[in-house]
């Protein structure tokens, strides 16, 4: 099968070339740096032959994240290393270019396309010392030239749905053939390390999701509107998606039956549909805004309708209760969920409905740890809200339990790495 695989992947490379741009011309590639994975000619290579080279790969803007507390660790512990970053979206290249400025020692380059010819060659340039895929990024095309070429290869916070190993159990000999090749497997949950250890996979650790470990600065999050914030009791509903606005709208009007004064802020997912939420809130006889971004929240105004991106940390900070958004809707239960992880980080108690299916991982964790629940109708949610503004220090109590958290998970994760990095690399 993966030599079936190998002859497919070669043979559909005109067409992805083609696919990529298209998507460039779409914008939903870089107008340049696109060429880094589709063409041998502008891997880019810069390389410090004296030092040892360590590989990351990180799909996307979630992944990035997760490892940049083991980048930052490592570059404090290890000598004579440097680091290749590489992602897939354009969104987690933008992430890496802003945090990485100024790290002489860090690279970032797109990741080239899994064609054998592609792969064998960017392996053959860059020369990395190890290599660290994230996530569910298995690329049989490197991870099988990464083994002829015996470069350890190890894959952290490994994570596997029930219907992707479904699929892998199709072709047990190929899984077995590829999930063996690695060195090492840092699980993020244990039903992962099941599916793994069904095809026979080796030096498997269940270590925990490092997605939860957090590096957010309370104090570097700032919010033009953080004296209001402070001072007016407020909740927020945040990654809201249709039909969510009016549970949320009919919470308001329940705790509003004990707290006059009370504020609902309303993100959503979508905010094209800002001004439908609007004519919502207008049929409730509620006062509303649209705070778009640096705006100042106005006196007077029930529903605050936040119409910009990259925001929402700055609300996390100072909120106390927080709604995660798709998770109410039957019709989505099969990609139910939105991440409440940025809202944990920042000591938010989190509630939701019932269609977490994306996140039930993370989900599972956090109500493990007391700090988030589901709820089944907006009665329960506005008597839950109302008891948190009773509260005192709550706030803080969330934040000690996710970070005691995330520092048990970083730890252990970091004993494996190191383990691996001195064991498995010359």
């Amino acid at each position: 099968m993966f030599f079936l695989y190998k002859i497919l992947t070669n043979f559909f490379y005109p067409f992805f070339v083609i696919i990529i741009l298209l998507r460039k011309f779409l914008k939903k590639e870089h107008s340049s740096r696109y060429k880094e994975k589709i063409f041998a000619s502008y891997f880019n290579v810069k390389r410090n032959k004296d030092s040892k080279l360590i590989w990351f790969h990180a799909a996307s803007v979630g992944e990035v994240k997760s490892i940049l507390p083991i980048i930052d660790k490592l570059n404090q512990t290890q000598l004579k290393i440097n680091f290749l970053l590489t992602t897939v979206t354009l969104s987690s290249a933008n992430l890496a270019g802003e945090e990485l400025k100024g790290i002489k020692n860090i690279q970032h380059r797109f990741f080239p396309l899994d064609i054998s010819f592609l792969i064998k060659k960017f392996l053959k340039s860059w020369s990395p010392d190890a290599i660290f895929l994230v996530d569910s990024e298995i690329w049989p095309n490197l991870i099988m030239s990464s083994r002829e070429n015996k470069i350890p290869i190890s894959i952290i916070n490994a994570r596997i749905t029930s219907k992707t190993f479904k699929r892998w159990k199709l072709f047990p000999k190929t899984a077995e053939k590829i999930f063996n090749s690695f060195d090492l497997c840092l699980s993020s949950n244990q039903e992962t390390m099941e599916f793994l250890s069904h095809f026979k996979m080796k030096n498997i650790f269940y270590t925990g999701n490092i997605k939860l470990v957090s590096k957010t600065s309370q104090f570097k999050i700032k919010n033009v509107n953080q004296k209001f914030l402070s001072e007016n009791k407020f909740w927020l509903a945040a990654s809201t998606h249709k039909g969510e606005e009016i549970f949320c709208l009919k919470t308001h009007l329940k705790i509003k039956e004990n707290h006059k004064n009370i504020i609902t802020i309303i993100a959503p997912r979508h905010i094209n549909r800002i001004l439908e939420i609007k004519k919502k809130c207008d049929n409730f006889n509620l006062t509303s805004q649209i705070l778009n971004k640096d705006d100042l929240i106005l006196e007077n105004k029930e529903i605050i309708l936040i119409n910009s991106f990259g925001v929402l940390p700055s609300f996390f900070n100072y909120a106390k209760s927080v709604f995660i958004g798709k998770s109410l809707i039957e019709s989505l239960k099969q990609e139910g969920g939105q991440s409440p992880i940025e809202a944990a980080k920042l000591g938010c108690f989190i509630y939701h409905g019932e269609y977490v299916y994306n996140f039930q991982e993370i989900y599972k964790i956090l109500h493990q740890n007391n700090i988030s629940k589901e709820i089944r109708s907006y009665d329960e949610l506005a008597n839950l809200i109302i008891k948190d503004f009773m509260k005192t220090k709550e706030k803080e109590k969330s934040l000690k339990l996710f970070n005691d958290l995330g520092e048990k998970i970083f730890s252990e994760t970091m004993k494996q790495i190191n383990n691996f990095l001195s064991n498995g690399v010359k």
